[in-house]
C-alpha cells in the first residue's frame, strides 16, 4: 500500500510533485482526478491531480475531500496537500479552505504551509515569499490573470483565507534543526496556532522541515518538501533502480501553451524562432471560434511532418486585461482553454501527434481532460519540477510534459524533445 497520499490542486503541480518524489526514491503514480476503483499498481506514493485551484472554494473543498477519502481507502498514512510554489490563491481561497477541510477530516489541529522550492528560486524568509530573488508581488505574479498575488507576506495571505490562526517557523529556528522545529511546532500549537508558515531558503532547510513533519497527519506545501519526506520511511520503500524509465513513444510533436507567466512568455518567444506557430487570441475566438480552431489545425497539418509546431494563447498582461475587460475574467479563460483542448484533441486523433508539451496548469487540465487521460507514469525531469510522463488510459500511449507556467529555463520548449527516449 502507498505510504504517502497527495492531493494536488492542478495537473502541472501534480506532475511537479510526483517528479520530486520519484527523484527522492519513491515509486509514484499520478491519477487524473479521483479514481473510481482501488489502485492496482504498486507504489510508495500516489498523487491525485485535481483541477481545483481556480474553482469556487466549496467545490475545491468537496473535490479534495473526495480525494482524501480515496487515498485513505488505499492505506495512505500521511496526506500532502500540494499547491503552487507561488501560492496561487485569492482572499477567498482555495488554499485556506481546503487546508481547513482536510485538517477537520483528519482530526488534526495543526499543520504547516511551506511553498518554498529553492531549485526554481522560490524561497520563504521571515514569512515572505520570494520568486526569482524578488518579493512575490514584484515577480510578475501581481499580473496573474486569475490569481494576482499582491502581498508577499504568507502569514497575512493565508490568514485571510483560513479560520485557523497562522504563525511562523522562521529561518533561525529551521537552521537549528528538526528538533528545534518540532519544539516550535508544539509551542505554536499550544498557543492556539493551527497553521505555521515555514521559512526555507535552500534544500537543506526543506530536509530539516521534512524530518520535523514525520508525525504530522497532514502537510501542505509546494513540491519542495517532497525532497525530504521519503527519508522518513526509507526502510519501507519499494526501491527501483529504473523508477523514472519510460517506454519510447514515436509520433509527431506539438507544444500547447496557455500560460501567461513571464517564464512561459520568454519560452514561447524562443520557440517561435524555431517552430511554425499559431496564436490563439481570446477576442478572435469570441468573434469566430470555429474559424480560429480551423486555422490552427490547418497550420499544424501543414508543418507537423517537419517537426514540432507551437499553438499558443500566451499573451502579455495588457493583452490579457483587454480580453478580460470585453469577455469577463472567467469567460475569457474558459474560452481559451476550450479551444486549446479541442485543437489538441484533433491533433492527436487526426494528425498523429503523440508527444506533447503543455504549458500552464489550467491549460494542462483542459488538455488532459479532452484526451481522456486517467493517469501518468512519471519519467525523467526536463527541468526541476517538470518531468516527461507517459499516459495511462488513452487509446494510444502519449508522451506528455505538463509544465507549470512559472517553471522551466528559457530554452525549455526547444530542449525538452532531446530528453525523450
Amino acid at each position: 500500500m502507498p505510504i504517502l497520499g497527495c492531493i494536488a490542486d492542478d495537473f502541472t503541480g501534480a506532475t511537479d510533485l510526483a517528479s520530486m518524489l520519484v527523484s527522492a526514491g519513491m515509486r509514484t503514480i499520478q491519477t487524473i482526478g479521483v479514481p473510481q476503483e482501488a489502485m492496482e499498481e504498486r507504489a510508495d506514493a500516489v498523487v491525485v491531480a485535481l483541477k481545483s485551484r481556480m474553482i469556487p472554494a466549496e467545490d475545491a473543498v468537496a473535490q479534495s475531500l473526495d480525494a482524501l477519502a480515496w487515498l485513505k481507502a488505499q492505506g495512505c498514512e500521511q496526506i500532502y496537500f500540494k499547491y503552487c510554489s507561488t501560492f496561487d490563491s485569492t482572499p477567498a481561497g482555495n488554499i485556506g479552505p481546503v487546508t481547513d477541510a482536510l485538517m477537520q477530516a483528519l482530526g488534526t489541529s495543526f499543520t504547516i504551509a511551506c511553498p518554498a522550492l529553492p531549485a526554481n528560486k522560490r524561497t520563504v524568509y521571515n514569512g515572505y515569499l520570494f520568486a526569482n530573488d524578488v518579493p512575490l508581488n514584484e515577480s510578475g505574479m501581481q499580473d496573474h490573470p486569475l490569481t494576482p498575488m499582491t502581498d508577499a507576506n504568507l502569514v497575512r495571505v493565508l490568514g485571510a483565507q483560513t479560520r485557523h490562526d497562522v504563525g511562523l517557523i522562521n529561518y533561525a529556528t529551521v537552521r537549528q534543526g528538526a528538533d528545534a522545529v518540532q519544539r516550535r511546532m508544539l509551542a505554536l500549537k499550544e498557543s492556539g496556532v493551527g497553521i505555521a508558515v515555514c521559512d526555507a531558503i535552500d534544500n537543506n532547510d526543506l530536509h530539516v522541515l521534512a524530518r520535523a513533519c514525520r508525525g504530522l497527519p497532514l502537510v501542505t506545501a509546494g513540491s519542495g518538501l517532497a525532497l525530504g519526506l521519503p527519508a522518513n520511511v526509507t526502510e519501507r520503500l519499494n526501491h527501483c533502480d529504473d523508477a523514472a524509465a519510460l517506454p519510447a513513444i514515436a509520433g509527431r510533436e506539438a507544444i500547447i501553451s496557455g500560460s501567461c507567466s513571464r517564464a512561459t512568455l520568454e519560452q514561447v518567444e524562443r520557440a517561435r524562432q524555431h517552430y511554425p506557430s499559431f496564436h490563439v487570441e481570446a477576442l478572435a475566438l469570441a468573434d469566430d471560434y470555429e474559424r480560429v480552431v480551423e486555422k490552427a489545425l490547418k497550420l499544424s497539418e501543414e508543418h507537423l511532418s517537419a517537426g514540432p509546431v507551437l499553438i499558443y494563447a500566451s499573451a502579455s498582461p495588457d493583452e490579457v486585461k483587454q480580453a478580460q475587460a470585453k469577455l469577463g475574467v472567467s469567460d475569457a479563460g474558459a474560452l481559451v482553454e476550450r479551444a486549446l483542448a479541442e485543437i489538441t484533441q484533433a491533433m492527436v486523433a487526426r494528425q498523429g501527434v503523440r508527444r506533447l508539451l503543455v504549458a500552464g496548469g489550467e491549460t494542462a487540465g483542459a488538455v488532459v481532460g479532452a484526451l481522456g487521460v486517467q493517469g501518468l507514469r512519471i519519467g525523467p525531469s526536463i527541468d526541476p519540477g517538470v518531468p516527461w510522463t507517459t499516459t495511462i488510459g488513452t487509446r494510444e500511449p502519449l508522451a506528455l510534459a505538463l509544465k507549470s507556467g512559472n517553471f522551466g529555463a528559457p530554452d525549455f520548449m526547444t530542449r525538452a524533445w532531446g530528453m525523450l527516449p
